[in-house]
């Protein structure tokens, strides 16, 4: 059953191959040995794909730069080229300057903590408390990541 479109995008279409092509890792994922004991494995596949699909991607569908740059300005914590350079090496370990859907479930499901792993799970947090705001707004906390 497929789940009615939150919002009207416009995007919807062009997205499909690339949801498809995402789903295939994902299976890929969900059959490796070393994930096996991941708990709620299928679960985090597919938020971690959803997330994936709601960056700005460039047309390769991986995660540039810009795309980076956008999302840390739209969580009000902007970063220099420099540090947007390094949050992405730190997640393909230097080989690219773009992340793939690999090395993002791969940085998401593994043991070290990568300044963008970290702004995920805020990002994901900051949402979850967004119904009913209690207080001043978290962003000062993550202004504050390294």
């Amino acid at each position: 059953a497929m789940a009615a479109p939150r919002r009207p995008s416009g995007g919807g279409l062009r997205r499909a191959p690339q949801d498809g092509r995402l789903e295939e890792i994902n299976k890929e994922f969900l059959c490796d040995p070393k994930f096996s004991n991941e708990k709620d494995l299928e679960e985090k596949l597919a938020m971690f794909k959803e997330k994936y699909m709601e960056f700005d991607l460039n047309n390769q569908g991986e995660i540039d730069l810009m795309s980076v740059k956008r999302m840390m300005e739209k969580l009000g914590a902007p970063k220099t080229h420099l540090e947007l350079k390094k949050m992405i090496s730190e997640v393909t370990g230097g080989v690219s300057d773009t992340i793939s859907y690999q090395d993002f479930v791969n940085m998401m499901l593994g043991k070290r903590s990568a300044v963008l792993k970290l702004v995920m799970m805020f990002e994901g947090k900051a949402n979850e408390s967004n119904p009913k705001p209690s207080g001043p707004p978290p962003e000062r906390d993550i202004a504050s990541l390294p």
